[in-house]
């Protein structure tokens, strides 16, 4: 009889450490996204926004014509569809305002949520890069097959070093959340 209890009482012990376990994992996992992105936006790496969301037009409308920056267009897909530029690189002067369109098709008999994060290269552009308008600012809904041609409209900073001739412009497109409602 002695035995049964001190067994009872050691998996009632060994229940409420699991349950601890299962709670500080929960807890760790949903912490996780918010902590990413405030490392990511203390160190000024994979920032998924402007820190002001838009940015307003170029207030010099000067461009600087001297230079010319080639802006390499890339796209990763990490889920269920196609994600590509529909052009692999632009010539711009800095302070110009341009337009690139990047495509994505869903391939899935379901509608997604996704998200596209950008990233660039040298990391010295990344401050002068500046986005007007970008897919990239709010989590995209593709419908079943769809098809969707998406803008991204920026300028360079005139105050670009002149070292850089070129930037990469990347984005990882990847689905976010769980199920997505049908319409």
């Amino acid at each position: 009889m002695e035995a049964g209890k001190k067994l009872l009482r050691l998996n009632r012990t060994m229940l409420g450490k699991l349950v601890l376990v299962a709670i500080m994992m929960f807890g760790f996992g949903y912490a996780l996204v918010p902590v990413y992105r405030q490392i990511c936006e203390v160190l000024g790496i994979n920032v998924l926004t402007q820190k002001d969301g838009m940015v307003a037009a170029p207030t010099n409308t000067q461009v600087d014509r001297s230079r010319t920056i080639v802006i390499e267009l890339d796209g990763n897909a990490q889920g269920p569809w196609r994600f590509r530029p529909t052009q692999r690189s632009i010539e711009v002067h800095p302070g110009e305002l341009a337009t690139v369109m990047y495509e994505v098709v869903n391939t899935q008999a379901r509608a997604v949520k996704a998200q596209a994060i950008p990233s660039y290269a040298p990391q010295s552009a990344t401050p002068h890069f500046k986005k007007v308008e970008c897919f990239c600012f709010q989590e995209q809904t593709l419908k079943a097959n769809e098809a969707r041609q998406m803008p991204v409209v920026f300028f360079i900073d005139p105050e670009l070093p002149r070292e850089v001739k070129s930037i990469t412009l990347s984005y990882t497109f990847f689905e976010i959340g769980g199920a997505v409602a049908a319409n």
